[in-house]
């Protein structure tokens, strides 16, 4: 993603690096990868602060065996808290800290646009984290885009199966073209995003058609347009893969991206599907505490040295 965020939003300040997981629908295990993933880092000596972005259902403290906190994002966004560490909540391992999402209030879904700006600005300007990992809510929300936008690492977490599939897709083209949304001004093409959105006869379908269309128009604004285009990033895991065949759907789905989109897209691996998974998730620890062994952890420890090494660190003498 741009090192620069979505246009408008708060700008990179510090050197920690985020990274947002988000998915295109709930009951994928976008939850139980953001706690285990912080678990992993923190293990390999990084300092991490996980943050429950998911602001219409808050669960990631629950992933994490803590209890419910007295304060959350809400009360930073809402009532008047000046610092992350006033929210902020110890979950027990070395290294990971935690800010709880927002719990039954109605309107804590539909953040405004300052409380949001008022959110990235202070995550990047107060944090001494190594890592920021952000914990999306489920679907393609303007909230959900914005934050996974702006992050080093975007990690979408799809299922093996075609409804899930499905929806991945559309949440990477959602995404793009809310990041085209954000900048079409500059190039003057906002009908020609409004027509690839259309779902009319005609409308320009594909990415490709955007910068073709740019190009007959304005060859120096598609150049800029395919600067762009080229740093959007996305990063995919597979989850409860159960066969050889759901371990390539990662794979496939890069193949097929780049063909028909030129977007590039990375498949950081499959995680096997494993009874311990969920044997965790019910007694509220991570799967990563709770069977360090398991296939699923060990899947979540090699993503989580994938993108130690992306970053330039050495997560060979690090990861368990």
């Amino acid at each position: 993603m741009s090192p620069s965020g979505p246009a408008g939003l708060a700008r990179r300040s510090r050197a920690a690096r985020i990274i947002a997981v988000g998915g295109g629908k709930g009951g994928i295990g976008k939850s139980m990868v953001s706690a285990n993933l912080g678990v992993a880092l923190a293990q390999a000596g990084q300092k991490v602060l996980l943050v429950d972005a998911d602001l219409g259902g808050a669960n990631l403290h629950t992933c994490l065996g803590v209890g419910p906190p007295e304060s959350t994002l809400s009360d930073f966004l809402r009532r008047g808290k000046a610092s992350l560490e006033e929210v902020m909540v110890s979950t027990g391992v070395p290294g990971l800290s935690l800010i709880a999402g927002a719990q039954d209030s109605l309107d804590a879904a539909n953040l405004k646009y300052a409380q949001k700006q008022k959110l990235l600005r202070t995550l990047l300007s107060q944090t001494t984290a190594d890592y920021l990992i952000l914990d999306l809510g489920a679907g393609t929300s303007f909230n959900t885009l914005d934050f996974f936008l702006i992050a080093d690492h975007g990690l979408l977490v799809v299922l093996p199966e075609p409804t899930s599939v499905e929806n991945a897709y559309r949440f990477v083209k959602a995404a793009f073209f809310r990041k085209l949304q954000q900048t079409e001004a500059r190039y003057g093409i906002q009908d020609m995003v409004e027509g690839a959105l259309s779902t009319r006869e005609g409308g320009l379908r594909t990415l490709h058609d955007i910068v073709a269309q740019v190009r007959r128009k304005a060859p120096s604004d598609a150049e800029r347009l395919e600067r762009e285009l080229a740093a959007f990033h996305v990063r995919l895991v597979v989850n409860q893969a159960r066969t050889d065949a759901d371990e390539k759907v990662g794979s496939a789905m890069v193949s097929a991206w780049k063909k028909f989109f030129g977007i590039d897209m990375d498949d950081l691996g499959a995680l096997r599907h494993d009874d311990e998974a969920w044997r965790a998730v019910r007694k509220r620890k991570p799967v990563l505490l709770e069977r360090p062994d398991s296939p699923v952890s060990q899947g979540l420890q090699r993503i989580a040295a994938r993108i130690l090494t992306l970053d330039g660190l050495s997560p060979e003498s690090a990861i368990p």
